[in-house]
């Protein structure tokens, strides 16, 4: 057990030296007189206002992470319904205009067709030509 900092045995050892000091008659003044000091600093309001502040203080770092973690919370929330693309199968309201189609990846199956390298088969016939040519 602590007070103000104080364990145990340096509390004994102040008791010691104020009997010493003080005589056992005296004490019973002090002791009197230091009780009534220490009630009226713990029933003050200043007391009271120290004390709420202390505890307010201890609670402050978890209470600023809560708040962040909620406003992280929040922003992420409007930052996943900013970006959610509508589905296209869902129909829309009457009077509302269609949702834009996302972009398709692939490309139109005409414009690859154009592209594509001749047979392998075309490549090989004109290779077997040659050489009877050089020949």
């Amino acid at each position: 057990m602590e007070i103000l900092g104080i364990g145990m045995p340096e509390l004994i050892f102040i008791v010691i030296i104020a009997l010493l000091i003080l005589g056992p008659k005296d004490m019973q003044k002090a002791g009197k007189t230091i009780g009534k000091f220490l009630r009226d600093v713990v029933t003050s309001d200043g007391w009271k206002l120290f004390q709420q502040t202390s505890r307010d203080l201890r609670t402050l770092p978890n209470k600023l992470m809560r708040e962040a973690n909620e406003e992280l919370n929040q922003f992420n929330k409007d930052l996943q319904s900013a970006a959610s693309i509508p589905d296209p199968t869902r129909p829309t309201p009457a009077g509302s205009r269609p949702q834009p189609q996302p972009y398709a990846a692939t490309p139109p199956a005409k414009a690859v067709s154009e592209n594509r390298i001749a047979p392998a088969s075309q490549d090989k016939q004109e290779s077997e030509s040659e050489p009877q040519n050089n020949a």
